[in-house]
């Protein structure tokens, strides 16, 4: 029933720009595969996945501590690793000179056999569902449902593919302390069009609907089987003129591991982000 998701999903992103996505086609067994894969590569000797570090074009692997997402707030890095895989793009074809466009680092097949296919097909298969819910939140802006579909916007999408590995207190003896200034990772709200997140069953992920309130209060959203976490990204809230939101959120452990796999889908390099005709009225004209 489409309309019963259009209104579910607009109340979701008029009120914390969090909500679930189930039944989006992709089957359990699958996404376990995924999971399982990613594991292996995190369980690799640091040498072997030192090998593969982040290059400029933001592909590979991120060692633990290797990021700061909000600097203010935290003593030292983020108490995860992980493993960028964008838009596969041969060097030599003109559109890898664009940001985030390009070949892919890649385990080598002894060491990983069957790993790329299994990310390549996941990068597939959560595009399709992506462009699903860009469908439901078109509809949801008063918008055309075809209006992401186009070329320009998700037609050629830039899609990051982002596996996470948050290292349990076992081998680090990290617990999350926000009072301290210690995170699986800092609270920040993402950058782009939507994140889906696919996470293990260990909760970790919290959110502030308020930024601004003092004290912050942080609520946990518990993990569903088998189905995404779906958030909105800092330019729908500016393209949508502050109409939905684009919720703070973090990751709090209690030493346990944790595995979750990130989805961040944005508009092409040739998307004009300008406030949406339906977003704009004399009472509230574009920001």
């Amino acid at each position: 029933d489409i309309q019963r998701s259009v209104a579910l999903l607009k109340q979701a992103c008029l009120d914390s720009g969090f909500f679930y996505v189930l039944d989006h086609g992709i089957s359990q067994e699958f996404m376990d595969e995924v999971f399982a894969e990613s594991k292996k590569f995190f369980e690799l000797p640091n040498s072997e996945k030192m090998k593969l570090l982040r290059n400029e074009k933001n592909r590979g692997y991120t060692p633990m501590l290797d990021e700061i997402l909000d600097p203010e707030n935290q003593v030292n890095g983020d108490y995860k690793e992980g493993y960028y895989i964008g838009v596969e793009v041969p060097a030599d074809d003109p559109q890898s000179n664009k940001p985030f466009y390009g070949p892919n680092q890649w385990p080598s097949e002894e060491v990983l056999p069957k790993w790329r296919e299994v990310m390549e097909q996941y990068h597939r298969e959560a595009l399709r569902v992506a462009k699903s819910v860009a469908r439901i939140i078109a509809l949801a802006l008063n918008l055309d449902a075809d209006f992401f579909d186009r070329p320009e916007m998700l037609g050629d999408s830039i899609a990051t593919l982002r596996l996470l590995h948050y290292e349990g207190g076992q081998k680090t003896g990290q617990v999350s302390n926000p009072s301290k200034g210690v995170y699986g990772a800092g609270a920040h709200s993402d950058y782009g069009l939507i994140t889906l997140l696919a996470t293990d069953d260990v909760v970790g992920l919290q959110i502030c609907k308020d930024r601004n309130a003092q004290p912050q209060v942080w609520e946990y959203v518990a993990p569903v089987k088998g189905g995404f976490i779906v958030n909105l990204g800092d330019m729908l809230e500016r393209w949508s003129n502050s109409i939905f939101r684009s919720t703070l959120h973090r990751v709090v452990l209690d030493g346990q591991e944790r595995y979750s796999i990130a989805f961040f889908v944005e508009p092409s390099h040739d998307c004009i982000v300008e406030c949406l005709p339906t977003c704009k009225s004399e009472t509230n004209p574009p920001k």
